[in-house]
C-alpha cells in the first residue's frame, strides 16, 4: 500500500512538472482592476501584447472595475494558482486598499509577485475652461470657493485616489472628490466639462493634454516630463510637497508554482526590452523598471513599505 501510494505521488509530480514545462499551453487571462482607458489598462495592454509574443500564447485582458480595484483583486486571489490568471496591481489595489477597506476578501499574503511593470507620473489636470491658468490661480480659486471645486479619480482605493489625497495634503485645499469606476470614465467627463479636474497619471492623460482636450496643471515628479515639457513640477509651481510616484506590478495567486512565476517574469523582462514598448512608454511618460527592480523579490520587499506609507497618508488628520 505504501509503495503504491508513493508511486501515485511520483506520477502526479511528473504530470505536474510536465504541465509546468509546457506552460503556457493556452491563453493567459490578465485581470485589469479598472475600466478601459486608464493608466493600468493602457500599461497592461502594452505589456500584455509583448509578453504574449514571448510566451507564444495570447494574454487576454479582462477589465473588472469596482471598489477601487478590490473586485478584481478578490477574484485573482481566489483563482486557480496555475499561471492562467494574473492581475496588474498598483499602489492603490496592493497597498492603500488594506487601510481603506476593512472588509477585503484578500490579504497581501494571497498574492505572489511576478515583477514590476512600470513607474508612472502623477498629475492634476483641469477642464479647458476652468478659470485658472496655473497652480497658484487654481489654489486661490479653490480657497475662495471651499468645497465647490471637484476632482475625479478612479475610485476610492485606486492609485488616482491616492494622487488626490497627496495633492490635498500638500495644498491644504477643501475640494470634493468624485469617484468613478476607472480613470477612463473620469477623463471622459473631464473632457466633456462635467467635472473640474482629475487626479491621474501622465500615462492616461498625455493624449488628452497633447490634443488640447484638457489643461495640465502640475506633475508630481522631480523633473518635467520629456513628453509634456510645458507642465511644471510641484516645486516649480510653488507646491514642493506635491511629490509622488505611481507604479504597476504583476501578481499571481498564492501557490502558483515557482517555475511558472519564473517563466512569467522572464516574459515580462523580454517584453520591457521591446523597442516598440519602450517607445510607447516614453510617449506616455511611463518609466520601465531598472534591472534591479525587475525581480519578484523586489516587489515583495517594496509592497510592505508602500502599505505603511499610505497607511500614514490616509490616517493622518
Amino acid at each position: 500500500m505504501k509503495r503504491a501510494a508513493l508511486a501515485v505521488l511520483a506520477v502526479l509530480a511528473a504530470v505536474s512538472a510536465q504541465a509546468q514545462d509546457k506552460y503556457p499551453s493556452k491563453p493567459v487571462n490578465m485581470l485589469v482592476p479598472f475600466a478601459a482607458g486608464g493608466s493600468s489598462d493602457v500599461i497592461a495592454r502594452l505589456v500584455g501584447d509583448e509578453m504574449g509574443r514571448v510566451l507564444g500564447q495570447r494574454i487576454v485582458m479582462e477589465n473588472m472595475a469596482g471598489a477601487g480595484g478590490a473586485t478584481a483583486l478578490t477574484r485573482a486571489a481566489r483563482a486557480e494558482p496555475d499561471g492562467y490568471t494574473i492581475v496588474i496591481g498598483n499602489s492603490g489595489t496592493n497597498a492603500a486598499s488594506y487601510t481603506i477597506y476593512n472588509d477585503l476578501k484578500y490579504t497581501q499574503a494571497d498574492f505572489v509577485p511576478i515583477g514590476l511593470v512600470a513607474k508612472t507620473s502623477p498629475m492634476i489636470a483641469l477642464k479647458l475652461d476652468f478659470p485658472a491658468k496655473d497652480l497658484k490661480e487654481f489654489i486661490d480659486y479653490a480657497k475662495k470657493h471651499p468645497g465647490k471645486v471637484n476632482l475625479g479619480h478612479a475610485g476610492v482605493g485606486s492609485s488616482n485616489y491616492l494622487i488626490c489625497r497627496t495633492f490635498l495634503k500638500a495644498s491644504g485645499l477643501d475640494v470634493a472628490l468624485v469617484s468613478y469606476r476607472g480613470a477612463g470614465p473620469a477623463l471622459n467627463d473631464l473632457m466633456g466639462g462635467q467635472i473640474d479636474g482629475v487626479c491621474d497619471a501622465a500615462t492616461s492623460l498625455s493624449g488628452a493634454i497633447q490634443g488640447n482636450k484638457v489643461k495640465a496643471l502640475v506633475v508630481a515628479t522631480p523633473q518635467r516630463l520629456p513628453s509634456l515639457p510645458d507642465v511644471p513640477t510641484g516645486a516649480e509651481a510653488g507646491l514642493p510637497a506635491f511629490q509622488a510616484q505611481g507604479w504597476n506590478a504583476l501578481f499571481a495567486p498564492k501557490g502558483t508554482p515557482e517555475p511558472i512565476i519564473a517563466r512569467l517574469n522572464e516574459a515580462l523582462r523580454k517584453a520591457l526590452e521591446s523597442p516598440t514598448l519602450q517607445s510607447r512608454f516614453k510617449e506616455l511618460s511611463s518609466v520601465p523598471p531598472r534591472q534591479d527592480e525587475l525581480t519578484p523579490d523586489h516587489v515583495a520587499r517594496m509592497v510592505p513599505g508602500e502599505i505603511e506609507k499610505y497607511r500614514v497618508l490616509l490616517t493622518e488628520k
